[in-house]
């Protein structure tokens, strides 16, 4: 029988289930990174629902399921998720990698989401970047980098992920299909910026390699690029 699905939740139905009390996914061992990654990824948005149904390559169906129907579904459904049934995604992902503390530790979102998405898995990487002339990188999702900049004290996304490009000397190779930006942080002693306005909209025209764009100057298509 095919898997039940439960759409996004969008506009008033979003606020209606997902604000109030005992709801999103419940915290449990240093599982802040997970949960902050799956509800990001799934509440609101069907970007990455293959995830959920599609059989890949290297797909397991057992990590499948679970995240489908133990996590996605009541997300969407009720607005709350049960720390046990993360667990038994952790511990499914302890099982099948190559790492041992799933269970127990805090990690990077970025190593959580190229373990589930590439090696449990197997979806082709959602990222083409290319540095400064150099060989392009396949990723799953961008992490922001970037010195303190004093002149933005509540920064948006937008801005913040132009200023990491900038610095990095970045661009987008295509269009991603689904860009996740990882915010910048530094932990518990010190973090960047205290609040990060979210972008509900993202111009990706400048970061995109080779893009036809508008002179500053006359408004006639550019042909230098001025950083």
């Amino acid at each position: 029988h095919a898997p039940v699905s439960f759409p996004p939740l969008r506009n008033e139905a979003a606020v209606h289930v997902l604000r109030g009390r005992m709801k999103g996914i419940q915290g449990h061992c240093n599982s802040c990174y997970m949960d902050a990654a799956l509800f990001s990824l799934f509440s609101c948005t069907s970007v990455l629902d293959s995830m959920l149904f599609t059989p890949f390559t290297l797909c397991d169906r057992n990590v499948q399921n679970i995240l489908r129907d133990e996590i996605v579904n009541p997300l969407r459904k009720t607005g709350f998720v049960r720390a046990r049934s993360v667990m038994h995604l952790r511990e499914q992902l302890t099982e099948k990698g190559q790492c041992s503390s799933f269970t127990n530790a805090e990690k990077d979102p970025e190593e959580f989401l190229n373990l589930i998405m590439q090696q449990i898995l197997g979806i082709e990487p959602l990222l083409k970047l290319q540095s400064g002339g150099q060989k392009e990188q396949d990723c799953y999702c961008y992490q922001i980098f970037m010195d303190k900049q004093e002149d933005l004290v509540v920064p948006d996304v937008q801005q913040l992920v132009e200023h990491s490009f900038l610095s990095s000397d970045l661009k987008l190779v295509e269009i991603p299909s689904c860009f996740i930006i990882q915010m910048p942080r530094f932990g518990k002693e010190y973090k960047m910026f205290s609040k990060i306005i979210p972008s509900l909209e993202l111009d990706i025209t400048d970061l995109l390699l080779d893009s036809p764009r508008e002179c500053c100057v006359c408004g006639d298509v550019a042909t230098l690029e001025c950083s």
